[in-house]
């Protein structure tokens, strides 16, 4: 807690240093910093009377009626937005983010401020400033009141564009729990909820990505860009973690040793107890993963009668530092020859149980 506060405590400070030098230097830049900064007046400068003769008509009024709106008031709001709206229409951003900078900056306590950075930070990314626009979003969330515009709320748009904007690890974790516990019933929960918990993976918080693989468990179905087999890798996470686990080898050479000596035996008892007792599969080299090849109650037993099982010497050439394959035959006369899957167990969340060993699985027929 102390790091996580420490942290917010300096990105904070580091956000108002980069808004107040931001809207310095166009304030310079422009010789036009006494005038802003001192002369509530004095926004109807030249500087933003700009354009076409019909244009600079335009803002003309539109400042004239400004002057005449108090601080912080319907009309004044109503009035702001049009003219950063008219500078968005003619695709001049940087007079628009001058002025709703100076208008934030000289009005700390306007109710509408979150508003008028939200409208900055849009203007950066029109500017291709991204990183920029991704600090406005957050010190909105985080620091200014939430409020709705065309019924929509504010928070909700800057934690939308935050998900993709800024990805600080430990952000992106309470970016999602916030729309979570804020706006459930505004996003998709399947998607928000299996995000959360590649995010928590991320930062190494096993616990809370288990808890979120297991709240996304009753939206299964869900289509997750870029992850089209969110549903298994969710339903492995979670089985795995509340398994025993009991069936895993500290090394492969272990593991494939205990293997062979049951294999020698003929003995299919001794065999099933190294078998994974979660996610355990049987499929075809022409299977994908999202086949649902899981074999729970697989009978070994079955498939040795009478048969004598033999393996090759050697682990196929095609096994590496995570997974081996180890060729058998004389299953059955349909199909006698299996490969035995064997898989290094990720799974940080218990250190005596990552980096061992299980097997996994099997592949049926001669490799491809």
């Amino acid at each position: 807690m102390e790091i996580r506060k420490k942290y917010n405590n300096i990105r904070n400070i580091y956000i108002s240093i980069t808004l107040f030098l931001f809207t310095m230097s166009f304030a310079v830049s422009c010789d036009f910093l006494p005038a802003v900064f001192n002369n509530e007046k004095a926004e109807n400068n030249m500087y933003y009377i700009t354009g076409s003769d019909q244009n600079r008509e335009h803002f003309s009024e539109l400042f004239n009626l400004l002057n005449r709106e108090a601080p912080g008031s319907e009309g004044e709001f109503a009035v702001v937005r049009e003219i950063a709206a008219s500078f968005a229409r003619q695709n001049d951003y940087d007079r628009l983010i001058h002025f709703l900078s100076a208008k934030t900056i000289n009005n700390p306590t306007d109710p509408y401020n979150s508003y008028y950075l939200l409208m900055i930070a849009y203007a950066h990314i029109q500017l291709k400033s991204k990183p920029i626009a991704a600090l406005y979003f957050d010190q909105i969330v985080t620091n200014y009141p939430d409020f709705l515009i065309n019924e929509e709320s504010i928070h909700l748009v800057c934690l939308r564009n935050l998900i993709d904007l800024n990805w600080n690890q430990e952000r992106q974790v309470w970016y999602y729990q916030e729309l979570i516990s804020r706006f459930s019933d505004k996003i998709d929960l399947g998607t928000t909820y299996f995000m959360l918990g590649q995010a928590c993976e991320r930062i190494g918080d096993w616990n809370g990505a288990i808890e979120a693989y297991s709240n996304y468990l009753p939206f299964t179905g869900t289509i997750i860009h870029g992850f089209p087999n969110a549903d298994q890798y969710a339903r492995q996470k979670v089985d795995f973690s509340k398994s025993p686990k009991d069936w895993t080898f500290e090394s492969l050479p272990a593991l494939r040793a205990a293997i062979e000596q049951a294999l020698d035996a003929g003995n299919p008892r001794q065999l099933s107890r190294y078998q994974a007792k979660v996610n355990f599969f049987g499929r075809s080299w022409g299977q994908t993963e999202n086949d649902d090849a899981r074999m729970i109650d697989f009978n070994l037993a079955a498939f040795m009668y009478n048969n004598r099982i033999r393996y090759a010497p050697e682990l196929d050439s095609s096994s590496n530092a995570t997974e081996a394959f180890l060729r058998t035959t004389g299953w059955s006369q349909y199909m006698s020859t299996w490969y035995l899957y064997f898989r290094k167990i990720h799974f940080p969340q218990d250190p005596e149980i990552h980096g061992n060993w299980e097997w996994a699985g099997i592949y049926y027929g001669e490799k491809f």
